[in-house]
């Protein structure tokens, strides 16, 4: 059967197009409207809004104005740190991801292509399970009483147990098991595609494999880099169950922050909401800087 001329459908694409626009606008963009509605309301006493617009969640985040507003304008530290904490362990978690997983990612690619499927298989396992039992699951493996602090005291490389809950490190460990799979899965397809003949020859020509991992390998593998970190990044700003389980209160995100909001009718929902239009609107430029980026780069292969 021959193909349909070319441009068949272009009277009626809109309509095609409809059910995906729907989904879109319904599940994705009329929610974030609504945030944005809240994040100009104002709070209720008793818990709720009121139906006022005004720039106080937004000015509660930045600006201190003393226990009763009628201090000295000074600014609010406690949710920056939280914005910067949350910031730098999202990105530690995103290094730690690319550290662990490119050459897993490279060993499952070199893998026979009989082999390869199992490998993925088993790198998506943790995803049969609820993320909140995966998170509880790695709180009882490193509690101070836990089969990885009895297994080190029993082979004698301590001497009492290591207290990691409610530190930065049963964090990063949180984060780093919850999201590893979105690293591992880009790079593999990046590898994947990777034409080794490229590697081979710079074998032939006496390059090191360090020249060739920096200078050949990764150049050609960048987008699965930057897919695979942007995955990773972007759910590891707004965790809340990695610190809430493994942080506590001493290690606060901004994730966290935004979920204490809407617990019951007690919480301030416009402060919820403006804190989770400023974490939109910092993911939005890192985005729109890295499309930028893309785009230079494809205007100067392009000549």
């Amino acid at each position: 059967m021959s193909n349909p001329p070319h441009g068949v459908f272009a009277p009626i694409r809109h309509w095609l197009l409809l059910p995906s626009w729907l989904t879109i606008g319904f599940l994705m963009v009329s929610p974030v409207l609504i945030m944005l509605v809240y994040s100009f309301l104002t709070k209720e006493f008793r818990g709720g809004v009121i139906w006022e617009f005004t720039f106080a969640a937004y000015d509660q985040f930045f600006i201190d104005r003393g226990l009763f507003g009628d201090e000295p304008p000074q600014i609010e530290w406690t949710y920056i740190n939280i914005f910067w904490r949350s910031t730098w362990q999202a990105g530690l978690a995103t290094l730690l991801c690319l550290f662990i997983g490119f050459p897993t990612a490279y060993y499952i690619a070199t893998r026979p292509a009989s082999t390869r499927n199992i490998w993925v298989f088993l790198i998506t396992i943790p995803y049969w399970v609820n993320l909140l039992i995966r998170t509880v699951s790695m709180k009882f493996l490193i509690r101070d009483n836990g089969p990885i602090n009895a297994w080190l005291l029993q082979t004698g490389l301590i001497t009492e147990p290591i207290s990691l809950i409610n530190t930065p490190i049963a964090v990063q460990l949180g984060l780093f098991y919850s999201y590893l799979p979105f690293m591992v899965l880009p790079l593999y397809a990046a590898i994947e595609r990777f034409d080794f003949s490229l590697s081979e020859a710079a074998a032939d020509l006496y390059a090191h494999r360090w020249y060739t991992l920096w200078h050949i390998i990764i150049p050609n593998i960048k987008a699965g880099i930057i897919a695979g970190c942007i995955l990773v990044f972007i759910p590891s700003l707004g965790a809340f169950l990695a610190p809430d389980l493994l942080g506590g209160a001493k290690n606060f995100m901004i994730g966290s922050l935004i979920e204490e909001q809407f617990k019951g009718t007690a919480g301030n929902w416009p402060f919820g909401a403006a804190a989770s239009m400023i974490l939109l609107t910092a993911v939005l430029l890192v985005m729109m800087l890295h499309a930028r980026n893309q785009k230079i780069d494809a205007a100067h292969q392009g000549h």
